[in-house]
């Protein structure tokens, strides 16, 4: 069966599933593969499941395969954590060069995550490249970058993973920085020529809309505020439950908004899901805002891109779109200032839409604008202040200040963050506390390789005896983007 499998052709049956809850994890049903025709299936449901003795379980276990759901590393020894890593890359390659069930094919090998997620993620390859470019792995670098390539050229955007279910929403847009890593490796600047026409199909994505709004309103990715300036915002086209979290999503919805689900989707684009960061009462997810938000992460991404767009008009001689992009970046630049830099606390912030004003979470996207070099030399030095004082604990980074029990909140520490972190108190001469942020991160993930053999999702910055937790789902092993960042650490 290599025609994609879409969530909504077996609804009936997936949502007596999900309900039915059959499977511990609700992703297992996402990730099942047909052994017959959807028609078959779906007619041989509506046929026997109210026939007495009838099991659901046995008929969905009959009717799909679920090979290669979860990916379990074992080894007979442990390994120095280099030559776990090293030996990891080549356990955690995939290929797909066929639809399967309701993954996408891809014309080149990939690296996955691990644990539960067996499929291309769209920001995890940034971190996994930055593994791949110690380890020397330059082709499975090139691999990532034509995949998302295919992607963007294909659907017009990198989905959130994958599968057919995140066809309605990206992640943080990484692939202009993919391409400044591969350069940085390969000192061939023709990669800015070869995928010019991918990353301004990308950036028409993110601002597809813009020309038809009116000051103070909002159209997919993009806002217009009062002032009339151009920001954007994570979004979501679809408004319905998550495939792979379809039980936890209903159950959440109640006493909810009516765009609950596209504003838990939209913080799903971000990769942040969840955290205290989205909800308006800081506590509940409930009250989860993020359609209301634009996020200073998101527009620091898409000043690289325009930035990175400039760069390949110039080494192209196309000086009107070179003016153009430039323009635009320039422009951004000064909305990142206007909107997201908050004086009074020096540092970044979100910005409300609705409400024209900076929220209240203190969170570690926050370090974008140094990560990308935004920000100026007070500007940084404020926010390394903040970051050393309010984030930095004996295990690592926190994400923000506040413990909700979501996974994206205090006091776990992600991959991703150790790297900004780190490069980001380089880029403004903070050596000190650049060290001190991958000292402390990667002491706790040799902690935990000793103790268990496994490099984590994420890991609990403050209580430096357990491994991690909080979140939809159980901390997951692999991992793809602990094992680039840890690598990239040790090298620096």
């Amino acid at each position: 069966m290599n025609n994609p499998l879409y969530i909504n052709e077996i609804q009936t049956l997936f949502d007596d599933v999900q309900r039915s809850q059959i499977f511990e994890d609700q992703k297992t049903m996402t990730d099942a593969v047909p052994l017959f025709s959807v028609a078959e299936i779906n007619s041989k449901y509506e046929n026997e499941k109210n026939a007495e003795g009838f099991d659901l379980k046995q008929f969905v276990l009959s009717n799909f395969d679920f090979l290669g759901t979860k990916i379990s590393i074992t080894r007979e020894k442990k390994l120095p954590i280099d030559e776990h890593i090293e030996k990891l890359w080549d356990e955690l390659t995939r290929t797909a060069y066929e639809e399967k069930g309701t993954l996408l094919k891809l014309p080149k090998p990939y690296v996955v995550p691990g644990g539960r997620f067996n499929e291309f993620f769209y920001w995890d390859s940034y971190f996994i490249m930055l593994g791949l470019q110690t380890s020397g792995r330059v082709e499975m670098m090139e691999n990532i970058i034509e995949n998302c390539s295919y992607l963007i050229q294909t659907v017009g955007f990198v989905p959130n993973a994958s599968r057919t279910h995140f066809l309605s929403r990206s992640q943080p847009p990484y692939f202009s920085l993919m391409l400044d890593l591969l350069f940085e490796t390969t000192k061939d600047e023709n990669i800015y020529i070869k995928y010019y026409d991918t990353l301004e199909k990308e950036y028409a994505f993110w601002m597809n809309g813009e020309k038809d709004l009116e000051n103070g309103s909002s159209i997919k990715r993009v806002v217009k505020t009062v002032d009339g300036d151009i920001l954007n915002r994570y979004f979501d086209e679809a408004n319905e439950p998550r495939p792979e979290s379809y039980l936890i999503d209903i159950e959440d919805s109640e006493n909810a908004g009516e765009e609950f689900y596209r504003n838990i989707r939209s913080a799903c684009e971000s990769g942040w899901d969840f955290s205290s960061r989205w909800f308006a009462d800081g506590d509940t997810i409930q009250t989860i805002e993020t359609l209301d938000l634009a996020q200073v992460d998101l527009n620091s991404l898409l000043w690289h891109l325009e930035n990175t767009l400039v760069r390949s008009s110039s080494l192209q001689n196309l000086s009107e779109k070179e003016k153009y992009y430039s323009e635009r970046a320039t422009g951004r630049k000064h909305m990142i200032d206007k909107y997201f830099w908050e004086e009074n606390s020096g540092t970044y912030r979100d910005y409300h839409t609705k409400k024209n004003i900076k929220t209240s979470s203190e969170h570690i996207a926050a370090l974008y604008p140094l990560f990308l070099g935004l920000a100026s030399d007070e500007q940084a030095r404020s926010v390394a202040k903040n970051i050393e004082e309010k984030f930095l604990y004996q295990g690592g980074l926190v994400t923000t200040t506040k413990n909700s029990g979501q996974q994206w909140d205090f006091p776990n520490a992600w991959a991703p963050y150790q790297w900004l972190g780190f490069k980001s108190m380089k880029n403004y001469g903070f050596d000190d506390l650049a060290e001190k942020i991958k000292t402390n991160w990667s002491s706790n993930v040799e902690r935990v390789y000793r103790n268990t053999g496994k490099l984590m999702e994420k890991y609990n910055a403050l209580d430096i005896e357990t491994v991690a937790g909080g979140g939809e789902y159980p901390n997951q092993d692999g991992f793809g983007w602990t094992n680039g960042v840890y690598l990239k650490l040790k090298r620096n």
